[in-house]
């Protein structure tokens, strides 16, 4: 028996990391209208791509290109570490903290000028800190993107500035997105609408947040603008509403605020978060051989939300236990899984543990044989129970 300790540090203390979801048709809705090149929005509990609009297109991607500058620093790097400000990362073109030769910033007080203020000086500062030189910081790059498999992103440089070889797509801009959003710095970073941080002489630079739908747009939680004459208007969004995430991406969009709002709508429109169970829900009682009690209590040790298409069908559970199964058992205990399914697909699995402790009573032992057929016939019932749910 393993307790429940040891899932819970598996699952980093969440049943949700257990949930095997599925791709489902998203509703027939008529498809959101935008004036992008490229779009996508994309839902990452699910893996589903709710609208795509010539995703697969490569294009180039601005200072959305700072997603993953971010996320390759974050993953390599330390936040609190002092960096040296080289000086070959003053002066680059494009947005800039006016970063000078010589001045020390912490990572994570650059990433914030990275993500907020989109300061290209920022960016060749930690790509010449964490990669050796940009050039060595975009092989970083590019690796993060290959062990993500994606085949049709490269990168040459760390923050966006045109060249014909740093390029995307909006879907695989999107699994970037949902990646570094895995990252807390990252979330924290991109959702600030505002920040401060040192300018190097004992005063602080102010930012603001270039992107306007964390001020306009209910649930905006980030993540990236981005613009070159070359690309066009590029843009990365997400936002969350009741348990359910979204990532919208636009390149070469020139109504990208608009359209942004109608695909997170359509989104949010489509798609539900939907409880299974809630932490210690009740799941019967596991009928035990050999026990001072006759049986043992069973729960979900955790919640359990999966985010699903709204238009499916019925939700039915099914629960599996180990059997026979004999005295003791210890609170905490694994004693078998419940299993969700809809329109005849697996959407997630729990574990089921025991809520508190049964000993063993010798004397039942003695009888266990007379009792072994009769516990197998009421453990088989539970073990076939399905229950539609919804």
């Amino acid at each position: 028996m393993y307790g429940i300790g040891v899932f819970l540090r598996r699952a980093a203390c969440s049943v949700l990391a257990l949930c095997l979801l599925f791709a489902l048709l998203v509703p027939a809705a008529a498809a959101p209208a935008v004036s992008a090149a490229s779009a996508a929005l994309y839902c990452p509990a699910t893996g589903e791509f709710a609208f795509t609009q010539n995703a697969d297109a490569r294009r180039g991607m601005a200072s959305t290109t700072k997603i993953m500058t971010a996320l390759v620093a974050i993953e390599n790097g330390d936040a609190d570490a002092e960096i040296v400000i080289p000086g070959a990362a003053v002066g680059v073109e494009g947005s800039s903290l006016y970063l000078k030769a010589g001045e020390k910033m912490t990572l994570r007080d650059l990433l914030y000028g990275l993500l907020l203020q989109s300061a290209n000086d920022a960016a060749e500062a930690i790509a010449i800190a964490i990669g050796g030189s940009v050039e060595g910081f975009a092989d970083l790059m590019n690796e993060k993107a290959a062990a993500m498999g994606l085949t049709d992103t490269h990168f040459t440089n760390p923050h966006g500035l045109a060249d014909e070889n740093h390029y995307t797509t909006a879907r695989e801009l999107a699994k970037i997105a949902a990646e570094a959003m895995q990252q807390p710095l990252f979330c924290e970073i991109c959702g600030a609408r505002r920040a401060a941080i040192p300018n190097g002489e004992g005063g602080k630079r102010y930012l603001v947040n270039h992107n306007k739908l964390l001020f306009t747009y209910a649930g905006a939680i980030g993540v990236k603008t981005g613009f070159t004459k070359a690309t066009g208007r590029c843009l990365v969004s997400a936002a969350n509403r009741d348990g359910v995430e979204l990532i919208a991406v636009t390149l070469g969009a020139p109504d990208d605020w608009r359209d942004h709002a109608t695909m997170l709508d359509f989104g949010f429109s489509a798609y539900e978060c939907v409880t299974l169970a809630e932490a210690m829900q009740d799941f019967g009682t596991l009928p035990l051989l050999g026990g001072d009690e006759p049986g043992v209590k069973i729960c979900t040790p955790a919640a359990v939300r999966v985010v699903l298409p709204r238009t499916r069908g019925s939700i039915v559970e099914r629960i599996e236990l180990n059997r026979p199964h004999f005295a003791p058992v210890y609170a905490e205990d694994i004693v078998g899984r419940v299993v969700w399914f809809a329109d005849g697909r697996e959407i997630a699995t729990a574990p089921l543990a025991a809520k508190h402790y049964v000993g063993k009573n010798e004397s039942s032992v003695l009888r266990s044989n007379y009792g072994k057929n009769t516990t197998s016939k009421i453990l088989h019932g539970l073990q076939d129970h399905v229950a539609a749910r919804r």
